[in-house]
């Protein structure tokens, strides 16, 4: 790795991603918000984007939406006018696919490397360097950045050219909403019929329905704990980008339009900075049930 990295962006994902990467190389980051420097040790704090391009010829993205991506790199001042021609810029956001093919070829204009690699493993991933990171690239840009990659993740795989990352988080994001929604479903008809929550994850944690989603909705819905996280607004933008992509490609995805309009009703009562298991209160309010334990003051 050629030191030192940029980061920018240090939130809920990134700010564990950018420690991570500070155990084997030098790091410049930069948020807007400063207070997600406290504590951080080993990266240095860049007063602006421009600050990064200067001291960095790589640079990761860890931002909450396509039209931050957008005007971080594509803005003024932003990293295509600051950055020396040949540096990378790898994007970890969930990011339009196809805005991410956008972006390349304004980058490659410029005489810059592209890649997007958006990840998946939440928060504890990210804090253990266990991520799955989905990558767009070409084979000589993913080559390049593969070392930053493997200190954030544990399994980096390349999908083709940039957009192919972004439509493999997406699908991930199509499936694990789904699973979030009918285990709250699931499990609001078993508190209906007086079956306890604790019971019922152990009795199936074992089966065919055992996956992270429920190791970590189960627990949450009994515990009644639904601190981020991942959060609902994060899941609803997600699948809200797989919603517009399929209809620019004329892709029916029924289930995947059910299950965005859950979070969409989450968002709507106010729960959308909550972690994703909070949509059990819709079943517990319109049931007038609870499924966990006592419910937090």
């Amino acid at each position: 790795m050629d030191g030192p990295v940029g980061f920018i962006g240090l939130g809920i994902m990134g700010r564990p991603m950018a420690a991570n990467l500070s155990k084997q190389i030098e790091v410049v980051g930069f948020d807007v918000d400063e207070k997600r420097f406290e504590g951080l040790k080993n990266v240095r704090r860049a007063a602006s984007i421009a600050e990064v391009a200067k001291s960095c010829s790589v640079v990761l993205l860890s931002l909450p939406g396509t039209a931050i991506v957008e005007s971080v790199t594509a803005g003024p001042g932003g990293l295509f006018e600051t950055l020396q021609p040949g540096s990378l810029i790898v994007d970890v956001s969930t990011t339009m696919p196809t805005a991410s093919q956008k972006l390349a070829k304004l980058a490659t204009a410029k005489s810059l490397q592209y890649a997007d690699a958006p990840v998946s493993g939440g928060e504890a991933g990210a804090t253990d360097a266990s991520l799955s990171v989905m990558v767009g690239a070409s084979q000589s840009t993913f080559d390049r950045a593969l070392p930053y990659l493997s200190a954030i993740g544990r399994s980096v795989v390349r999908l083709g050219d940039v957009g192919a990352g972004g439509v493999a988080k997406l699908v991930n994001n199509m499936i694990v909403g789904a699973e979030f929604a009918v285990i709250a479903e699931g499990f609001a008809l078993a508190a209906r019929f007086g079956l306890d929550a604790e019971s019922l994850f152990e009795a199936i944690r074992g089966g065919w329905a055992a996956s992270k989603v429920l190791e970590v909705s189960a627990p949450a819905m009994i515990k009644q704990d639904y601190r981020p996280g991942g959060t609902v607004d994060l899941i609803e933008k997600d699948i809200g980008y797989a919603r517009t992509l399929a209809t620019e490609k004329r892709v029916p995805v029924p289930v995947t339009a059910i299950t965005h309009e859950i979070y969409v009703a989450a968002q709507a009562r106010g729960e959308g900075k909550s972690a994703q298991p909070v949509i059990i209160k819709m079943w517990e309010d319109l049931l007038d049930l609870q499924v966990g334990g006592e419910k937090q003051t």
